[in-house]
């Protein structure tokens, strides 16, 4: 087996074992069972965990990213562009294996004690302003609306992994549709 595909096991077996349980209650062993990946192959590719917790953040923000901009392009509104942020939190929240925001599961578990973790939890907490600010400034918005959405669909995210619903984001949309519509005046 190729170092790319090991790596691919490895972190596919990290984002199942991680994002379902938590980091801190999966050791590398698991991950090695888990992966079909030999244990000294492993930590060549990641000599600690916290490489591999950082490597899984990376990926999953990447694909995360590109889910909600396949989502959001579907539209050509402005307007829709933006309610189209909360229908993707809405369709993710519903999935089977959802366990709220990996980036504030990993903070909230690692952040006090890894860097790595921290330094992935505020990127990609800040690429998701940059894409809201996009958003509202295509549609000609206040600049302050992005920090408000993001405000709404970060409570969302936390709200909806606490208690198991989708319900939140169709909230935060509500509530979004009516802070777009303030906006505009």
């Amino acid at each position: 087996m190729d170092g790319t595909a090991a790596r691919e096991q490895v972190l596919d077996a990290a984002e199942r074992l991680f994002y379902g349980r938590g980091v801190q209650s999966v050791g590398m062993d698991e991950i090695r069972g888990a992966s079909g990946v030999s244990l000294k192959r492993l930590y060549q590719l990641f000599p600690a965990k916290d490489r591999l917790v950082e490597a899984y953040l990376e990926r999953r923000d990447l694909a995360w990213r590109q889910r909600l901009a396949d989502r959001v392009d579907r539209h050509g509104d402005p307007r829709e562009r933006i309610l189209a942020v909360f229908d993707h939190l809405h369709e993710w929240f519903g999935e089977p294996d959802f366990r709220g925001c990996a980036w504030i599961n990993s903070y909230g578990e690692l952040g006090a004690i890894s860097p790595r973790v921290t330094a992935q939890a505020r990127a990609h907490k800040a690429a998701f302003m940059d894409y809201l600010s996009g958003l509202v400034a295509e549609a000609g918005l206040p600049a302050a609306t992005a920090e408000h959405l993001r405000l709404l669909a970060e409570g969302a995210m936390v709200t909806a992994g606490i208690f198991s619903t989708r319900v939140p984001a169709l909230r935060a949309r509500e509530a979004a549709d009516l802070l777009l519509t303030a906006a505009h005046r």
